[in-house]
């Protein structure tokens, strides 16, 4: 029977692979026939286009690859800070939805309904709003901290330059000194890292209220504060339980940032839209950012059943 199955999935890749190949030759067969030029040698000219902001330096004279992976960098640099916030936003929110106290949870309850009620582009483009539109000028920045100053500009915090440890200082119009965080990052990072967190919270109560109550009871006998028992006893239970919806809420972060075209952050999806309309290969621009987004849905996919295999060790049957 195991033979049988490897038979028939090996057969069934073939076929995909084979209905693949003709598409793909039949699509190159009728843009040639119309004149319009196809095929990936345009990742290698010159982008003609600049970013508003890179982790990797990048000039319109760079070639549209070095563009492309400009982009991915954006896209990660967002992702993946607002998927660890979301994790912690979700897990303190998910305690708030349990705890004893009616002002908590009533909080918890408003922050969860509001935020899952309201559709993810209307979240980026409200906090866009408010970090640009409702914010002081950057002369008038506000003092968050010691050497962190916010304003229509950014977030300017302290950071390691050239000439070492530079912290942001007010000076004429603006703020000098340090780093800065754009409105465009900000915007994005704080409404992925809510949305998905009101998520993961619900996930996480639905698992935490599907254990048995002795377990929460018990551990309160023991003297354990009921932050204690949720901390110590219930999240790691309900965690095994809670980790796939939750990496399907974070693989949904990371395809949702996607939407950073809406607000003028330049990730993958912005790159390729400027460079489809740079180059006219609409085909080949979607079919690396369908392959990019795929690769990284796959490999958070593996790290998922990792932590799950590795989570179920030790249990019993």
């Amino acid at each position: 029977m195991a033979r049988r199955s490897l038979a028939w999935q090996a057969l069934i890749l073939a076929s995909l692979a084979l209905l693949g190949c003709l598409l793909v030759d039949t699509t190159a067969s009728r843009l040639q026939e119309r004149g319009i030029r196809s095929g990936f040698d345009f990742l290698l000219e010159p982008a003609g286009f600049a970013l508003g902001e890179s982790l990797l330096p990048f000039e319109a004279s760079d070639s549209t690859l070095r563009a492309f992976a400009a982009g991915l960098l954006n896209t990660l640099r967002v992702a993946l800070p607002g998927a660890v916030l979301a994790v912690l936003i979700g897990v303190i929110v998910g305690f708030g939805r349990l705890a004893d106290n009616p002002l908590v949870r009533g909080l918890a309850t408003a922050f969860v309904n509001g935020v899952r009620n309201v559709p993810l582009l209307l979240h980026l483009l409200a906090w866009y709003f408010i970090l640009t539109d409702l914010l002081p000028a950057a002369d008038a920045a506000l003092p968050l901290a010691p050497g962190v100053f916010l304003s229509k500009s950014g977030l300017a915090l302290p950071w390691w330059g050239e000439a070492g440890w530079e912290v942001p200082v007010p000076a004429g119009f603006g703020i000098d000194g340090g780093a800065r965080l754009t409105p465009e990052y900000l915007a994005m990072l704080i409404g992925l890292s809510l949305y998905a967190a009101a998520y993961i919270a619900e996930t996480l109560r639905g698992a935490v209220q599907a254990l048995p109550p002795g377990q929460r009871l018990s551990a309160l006998a023991l003297g354990m504060t009921p932050r204690q028992a949720f901390t110590l006893v219930l999240l790691p239970q309900a965690w095994r339980a809670a980790l796939p919806p939750v990496t399907s809420q974070l693989l949904n972060l990371f395809k949702n940032a996607s939407l950073a075209v809406a607000i003028g952050y330049p990730d993958l999806v912005s790159v390729a839209g400027t460079s489809l309309n740079q180059t006219g290969r609409a085909i080949e621009c979607l079919a690396v950012v369908i392959a990019v987004y795929l690769l990284l849905s796959l490999l958070a996919a593996a790290l998922s059943h990792g932590l799950e295999r590795r989570s179920l060790r030790g249990m019993p049957a």
